[in-house]
């Protein structure tokens, strides 16, 4: 079960944040727990909307993937903080994403009622056309007095308000399996991919046309980039650009890396195209993936992005058969992660595992059988070749 707890102070230090933490460490054997912050959310002003950028959307992706959210407000003058609120006007505005999704209020505050008032107002909010998250009834953990309530390893002094706590998150654990029984089973909501790259993020570089032919020339110049025998210091490694290029290149797979954008902005360049397993030419680089792909297959290409960027799937991988019976070349699409677990892009890499298999039946005197050709390691079911895209190694039918 997997769910998500809203910080809801934008605090340096909060004890609700103190709070989370020690139920997402204590408490891992009913549910893994992510933790989101609301201090970079924006203050919400329907007159510059902001629902698409990047601080919303993270949170409402985080929400919709969840099977239940856990809430922990504190109090001020009777009520929920104004960050708190903020995040919840944005969260009804364009957005639903805590529409019929289970959600579960805890607070701490400083003094003997922790948080009640908040609590009941926030239970209020929540309940407003929408927002109708559905709040499980009764259960109210009110932490009071929270500066004595932790001891200086974070963790909380008092047995029975421990016992409590399990209780209460034992409770919410099965109101969220009776709730989804009693809902069924929910497709997952998945954002369209913007497979022409309009949008921007952090490392988009502007200025430059996305379908030049010298577009890494022209973007290299623009942001100064390093080359040749300057150091780069990677998370454990210090090399030189030529290093890394030698590095990359010999990998025994192809290379792709899009980013989380939908640009194309690497392939280890090896060979020319028509000796590649998957066609690459140096002027495709900083492309968008619809200018990589035909159109005709932008609906499969599409889908294996949703089900990456959603978590759905980590991986996902494709047997393209056009290549004749001496090969058995996959491609692999994974999902790359910045370290806070965003999604960072896609690692296109190919491969022919023939030689693999072939390596390894001769090491180990072992046949391949039963619906395998063992002299070409290909499976006997036919695949149609117009359900893959070769040259793009994307699929039509995911």
């Amino acid at each position: 079960m997997r769910l998500v707890g809203i910080v809801g102070s934008n605090a340096e230090v909060s004890y609700n944040r103190l709070l989370l933490k020690y139920i997402k460490k204590h408490f891992s054997h009913l549910f893994d727990l992510e933790i989101l912050e609301i201090k970079d959310i924006p203050l919400f002003n329907q007159s510059d909307d902001q629902t698409n950028s990047a601080a919303i959307q993270k949170l409402n992706h985080k929400i919709l993937q969840a099977d239940g959210v856990i809430i922990a407000t504190p109090e001020h003058n009777h009520t929920i903080p104004a960050s708190l609120k903020s995040v919840l006007e944005w969260l009804s505005f364009k957005i639903h994403p805590l529409e019929n999704k289970p959600v579960m209020i805890v607070g701490a505050s400083y003094y003997d009622q922790g948080s009640s008032r908040a609590q009941l107002h926030l239970r209020q909010i929540l309940d407003a056309p929408g927002v109708h998250a559905v709040v499980m009834p009764g259960n109210e953990f009110l932490l009071g007095k929270v500066k004595e309530a932790f001891d200086e390893q974070e963790n909380l002094k008092e047995q029975r308000t421990i016992d409590f706590l399990e209780s209460c998150l034992e409770k919410f654990a099965q109101f969220i399996t009776l709730f989804s029984a009693i809902e069924g089973p929910k497709k997952p909501v998945l954002e369209p991919e913007d497979l022409f790259a309009t949008g921007k993020i952090a490392t988009t570089i502007e200025g430059v046309d996305k379908e030049a032919d010298d577009w890494l020339e022209q973007a290299a110049q623009l942001v100064g980039a390093v080359e040749g025998n300057t150091y780069v210091k990677l998370d454990r490694g210090l090399l030189t650009v030529d290093q890394l290029n030698y590095f990359l290149a010999s990998m025994p797979m192809e290379l792709t890396y899009a980013d989380s954008n939908n640009q194309f902005l690497y392939y280890n360049y090896t060979k020319p195209a028509e000796e590649m397993l998957a066609a690459r030419v140096p002027g495709q680089v900083g492309n968008p993936l619809s200018k990589c792909h035909p159109e005709r297959v932008h609906k499969g290409v599409e889908w294996v992005l949703q089900q990456l960027r959603s978590g759905a799937m980590d991986a996902f991988r494709v047997n393209v058969p056009t290549h004749g019976p001496d090969k058995y070349v996959v491609h692999n699409y994974q999902a790359l992660h910045d370290k806070e677990g965003n999604y960072a892009g896609v690692n296109e890499y190919i491969l022919d595992f023939k030689p693999i298999i072939d390596w390894y039946l001769a090491q180990t005197g072992q046949k391949l059988s039963g619906d395998v050709d063992a002299a070409s390691s290909a499976s006997v079911k036919d695949h149609h070749s117009d359900d893959v895209d070769a040259a793009s190694s994307a699929s039509v039918k995911p």
